[in-house]
């Protein structure tokens, strides 16, 4: 995600002081086993929502903090610290949720799709959609934002011409967070060698040797699944005649695309997410009111409930009835409620106990980079948060990485391989909760298309373990200067006062 403003947390927003030992690992298993089978039995048996499975989870997670010996008062703050870091997350999507309606209302959403049918090739569509979104997303620095814009108008490009919609959120997903990983302007490309004490661009450039042979892999996927997938292309006539009809229903211009880039050149120019967002909704708006013709009536109750347009074609009527804060509600409650059950399990440390049960198997250089890996995709299913997914192994494992004698760019590298990467694959996540709301395919229908997300932490680890482009520190130069853990198993974020958290400026709710 890309720096969005210039608010800053303090460590006690992500990490909160107990007084108290860590559980052990069969008591910090239990809310996280009862998870996992509440989602399997909710999802997979009875076709449920998460979003109770997630509840009872929570109140399984409280019942254990109670049996530890917290007061209700210490989970109650520790729930409110864990929504806390979801805050701007939540304004995000309810904001996109505006803009959404107002690009379709003022004709920018048809109008993008209307020539992305000219330029994107049927055969080389799904490649080409993650070079387009990997652009978008690498000039940004927002995963979020090459989604919720151009990322929506693939969509539409990728269901006219026939192509599996959870094959194409795949692509615009792989593309959105290769860009958003490798950019200067990424939230977490900034957060996660401040916090271990990298270099920034020396960070992205040793991030170049993981990233770039799994975007290159990613690409060779999509090819192989686009020659596959020809026959399921729509016939060429077929696309006339939707143009036509896309034509006959709004006032197609090229100038209409002026809009999206001028939203995507504000948040390159370092404008914040939130403000970028809004302005490009009120945009969609003035457009749709003065171009397309909508009242102002219309339009500010499009916003609340979405675009909706009844026009007799099914694919055109799927196509354009989207957006509206009321469609991003579902979304923003089961953040709120994973986030919810991420603060209880930060307050117990029951994830801290599962990161030093792991370490214990790190005992090669391979197994420790795997054990970083593993660790930080945990972090992104059980604390429900890209966030923590880095902080946490990224502060825990650094004593480990310096006592091999490796840099800390190894690790820097890893819990951006795997914590940023993987990320969006955790329906609960808040960025898999975001994706599969925004490109409206569910999270696991997409997932098994996110290659990227999967080839990314598996070329770190066979890095790791054969020693190729693995940085080490000389022998002269290593120093045994520990990292400050406290007794309670809570890392000091301010024990190097060059790192301290609030000095940092990475910030939540930018889309990865």
């Amino acid at each position: 995600m890309a720096c969005c403003d210039n608010n800053k947390l303090d460590s006690e927003e992500v990490f909160i002081k107990r007084d108290k030992p860590l559980p052990s690992l069969t008591i910090a298993l239990i809310p996280i086993v009862s998870m996992m089978v509440l989602l399997f039995t909710g999802i997979f048996l009875f076709g449920a929502e998460p979003h109770i499975p997630v509840l009872i989870s929570a109140v399984i997670a409280g019942i254990v903090a109670i049996y530890l010996g917290y007061t209700w008062f210490e989970i109650e703050k520790a729930i409110t610290a864990g929504v806390a870091l979801s805050v701007q997350a939540l304004l995000i999507l309810i904001i996109l949720g505006t803009l959404i309606a107002t690009w379709l209302a003022g004709g920018i959403v048809p109008t993008m799709i209307y020539y992305g049918l000219n330029i994107l090739s049927p055969d080389w569509f799904l490649p080409l959609a993650v070079i387009i979104t990997s652009g978008v997303s690498l000039t940004s620095g927002n995963a979020w934002t090459a989604a919720g814009t151009v990322g929506i108008a693939v969509m539409g490009v990728g269901l006219v011409l026939g192509y599996n919609p959870a094959m194409v959120a795949g692509a615009v997903i792989s593309g959105a967070y290769f860009g958003d990983k490798l950019s200067p302007l990424s939230e977490t490309t900034n957060m996660a060698p401040g916090i271990i004490g990298v270099n920034l661009f020396e960070h992205i450039r040793y991030m170049l040797y993981t990233t770039i042979p799994a975007w290159v892999m990613t690409i060779i996927l999509f090819v192989i699944l686009g020659i596959f997938n020809r026959t399921g292309v729509t016939d060429i006539s077929d696309i006339t005649l939707l143009q036509n009809q896309l034509d006959e229903i709004f006032i197609i211009s090229p100038w209409l695309i002026l809009v999206p880039i001028t939203v995507l050149g504000m948040i390159m120019c370092k404008m914040p997410a939130i403000p970028g967002l809004v302005i490009g909704s009120l945009l969609g708006a003035v457009v749709a009111f003065f171009v397309q013709g909508e009242s102002m009536a219309a339009i500010l109750n499009m916003m609340i409930v979405g675009f909706e347009k009844q026009t007799g074609n099914e694919m055109i009527d799927y196509l354009l009835n989207n957006g509206g804060i009321e469609n991003m509600m579902s979304t923003v409650s089961l953040v709120m409620l994973a986030m919810s059950m991420g603060g209880i399990l930060e307050l117990t440390g029951a994830l801290e106990t599962i990161v030093n049960r792991l370490l214990r198997f790190a005992r090669s250089t391979g197994s420790l980079i795997a054990t970083t890996a593993a660790s930080s995709i945990t972090a992104n299913v059980i604390a429900c948060d890209q966030y923590l997914s880095i902080l946490l192994p990224g502060r825990m494992y650094i004593q480990a990485y310096k006592d091999k004698g490796l840099e800390l760019k190894n690790l820097s590298r890893t819990v951006e391989d795997a914590g940023t990467m993987t990320s969006s694959l955790v329906p609960w996540n808040t960025c898999g909760a975001f994706m599969a709301t925004t490109l409206g395919v569910a999270t696991i229908e997409y997932a098994p298309y996110v290659f990227i997300a999967f080839l990314s932490p598996l070329v770190a680890i066979i890095y790791g373990y054969t020693g190729f482009r693995i940085a080490r520190v000389p022998r002269a130069e290593r120093t045994e200067e520990p990292v400050d853990i406290d007794t309670s198993g809570s890392v000091l974020i301010d024990a190097n006062p060059a790192l301290k958290l609030e000095d940092m400026q990475y910030h939540k709710g930018q889309g990865i």
